[in-house]
């Protein structure tokens, strides 16, 4: 049996107390497949390589049957307001 959207997030917010979170189910709804997006101060001082070590291992448990994980974004506060300023300042695509 696969893992509901719902646990993967409940398990990163209890474990990482995000300030923003996105999971999305890329597994067609059978819970094997996720990409997340999280930001949080756990993060402050970590490279890449921690901060992808820290959401697997607060998902221990529900990696047993989730297949692919895909991390889009593991950021800090400071640099997901610094990523969200660049993308409005930036024009319009024509």
């Amino acid at each position: 049996m696969g893992v509901s959207k719902e646990q993967v997030e409940s398990a990163l917010r209890s474990k990482l107390t995000p300030s923003h979170i996105e999971v999305i189910d890329t597994s067609g709804g059978c819970g094997a497949s996720f990409k997340v997006e999280i930001v949080t101060e756990q993060f402050e001082g970590k490279r890449l390589l921690e901060r992808h070590r820290m959401v697997n291992g607060a998902l221990a448990e529900e990696m047993k049957d989730i297949h692919a994980l895909s991390i889009s974004k593991a950021m800090t506060p400071d640099q997901w307001k610094k990523q969200q300023e660049s993308e409005t300042s930036q024009p319009a695509a024509a």
